[in-house]
């Protein structure tokens, strides 16, 4: 699909007066006096980029209906060069569908696969081993004897204080 750009080097439409030019240009891109100067500094300057036939088109007749003089200029593709690597047994080969993706086609990784549907992707855990442990040095206490707990401290007597008066 070929890509067009719309350019503008400052120039006005014949017999467009300039300030008008500017005039329309600031309400058409909703800029300030500031951005419309920079405009028309005789630079060539990409207003617009990426565009389809139809959209570039549509593009030129709005700018040149305000009265600035735009060029529509097909953008140059580049064409990217991959280096093939040797394919290596249980690695995937990467075919990258566009230019941004061509960083991507050295990567080296393994070719993990698509498993089935419903299947387990976790690899089966062991059977857990009981762990030997000597116990015939202990023994079981009969039911209601005591397992050493301490014994509670004694209740304190409080004194008769009954016989006492406050004046």
């Amino acid at each position: 699909m070929t890509l067009y750009e719309i350019v503008f080097s400052g120039e006005s439409l014949p017999g467009a007066p300039v300030d008008q030019v500017k005039s329309n240009l600031a309400r058409l891109f909703q800029a300030d006096a500031q951005r419309i100067e920079l405009l028309f500094s005789g630079r060539r300057l990409v207003l617009k980029s990426n565009l389809d036939a139809a959209a570039a088109e549509k593009y030129r007749v709005t700018i040149e209906r305000a009265g600035a003089l735009v060029a529509v200029v097909e953008m140059a593709v580049e064409e990217i060069e991959m280096a093939a690597l040797p394919p290596m047994p249980g690695h995937a080969q990467v075919v990258p569908r566009d230019a941004y993706m061509a960083a991507f086609s050295a990567v080296d990784a393994p070719d993990f696969g698509i498993a089935e549907v419903g299947s387990d992707l976790q690899d089966p855990k062991p059977e857990p081993v009981a762990v030997a442990v000597d116990l015939s040095a202990f023994s079981v206490a009969p039911v209601g004897a005591d397992m050493g707990q301490l014994p509670g401290a004694p209740a304190i007597a409080m004194p008769d204080i009954s016989h006492l008066s406050f004046s």
